[in-house]
């Protein structure tokens, strides 16, 4: 891998991951036309570094508008603090019984089988992102809510289940299905990003554990082979985070002002064009 795929892959993870149009499977069709293997440690790494860049983005991004909503008060914390905390163990319970639904119906319960298996169906990515396409474009049809403290206990247990089920799929984009949850529950856009964002820093953590911890799995002759790969992609690396997390910010502005102007189910209608190049490049 060169320079340049990095600088490609960095640009287009850091500006997909945090629109509405599902990172991964941007990444995955920029690794095929590159012709590099999306399962191999090297690749691993290098997405670890540009889940990070993007994280950073988003605090830098919101962290203004979060002080004055999750800190501006003790009891302002605590009650913003519950609800992230219930959607986020309602992503984890919906997350993990479907990757367990996932393994027994589709692998068959097959000993080390892994939900990344599943990364390079290109079927499976298009029913996604169209998925996630018309769930943007219904939820552009409810009518706006201005109020800003309108998100209930339950309204974010639900914003988390619905995070729970784009975990196992890569296509149906994270930030699109929880802040269109969010309209169709009538949490008004601004607060609906700004919840989305906060559970994106909570859970971009885990998967850099779990991503890591699969870097640190991949042992014997295969690690072997790519060690030398490895070390020389640690610079390089670093260098795509940080354009990452560039491209982060952009991509982040370039949202809040389409959710301003009401131009949310414009990423919708990109979403099932998306699908239909993801048929044609797989």
């Amino acid at each position: 891998m060169d320079l340049l795929q990095i600088l490609i892959l960095a640009i287009v993870q850091g500006a997909a991951e945090l629109l509405p149009v599902s990172s991964s499977a941007h990444v995955i069709v920029a690794e095929k036309l590159m012709g590099l293997d999306p399962t191999v440690p090297e690749m691993t790494l290098l997405l670890v570094m540009l889940h990070t860049g993007t994280m950073f983005a988003v605090i830098v991004y919101f962290w203004k508008s979060w002080h004055t909503t999750y800190f501006s008060s003790a009891q302002a914390f605590r009650t913003n603090a519950l609800r992230v905390v219930v959607a986020t163990i309602a992503t984890g319970a919906v997350g993990l019984a479907l990757l367990q639904l996932i393994k027994h119906v589709v692998a068959g319960n097959v000993p080390g089988f892994e939900i990344e298996h599943l990364f390079g169906n290109a079927r499976l990515m298009a029913a996604a992102l169209a998925a996630a396409g018309v769930l943007i474009i219904v939820s552009s049809r409810f009518p706006e809510r201005t109020d800003n403290d309108d998100l209930s206990l339950r309204s974010a247990a639900w914003i988390g289940a619905v995070q729970g089920l784009c975990l196992p799929f890569r296509g149906f984009s994270r930030s699109g299905a929880t802040i269109s949850t969010g309209f169709a529950l009538g949490v008004g856009r601004r607060r609906a990003e700004e919840f989305s964002f906060a559970l994106a820093v909570v859970l971009t953590p885990a998967v850099i554990v779990k991503e890591a911890y699969r870097l640190y799995q991949a042992q014997g002759a295969a690690m072997a082979v790519h060690a030398g790969g490895l070390m020389q992609l640690v610079g390089p690396s670093l260098i795509g985070m940080v354009l990452s997390f560039l491209a982060g910010l952009v991509a982040l502005r370039w949202l809040s002002r389409w959710l301003e102007q009401g131009r949310w189910h414009f990423f919708g209608a990109y979403c099932l064009l998306a699908s239909l190049a993801v048929l044609w490049v797989g």
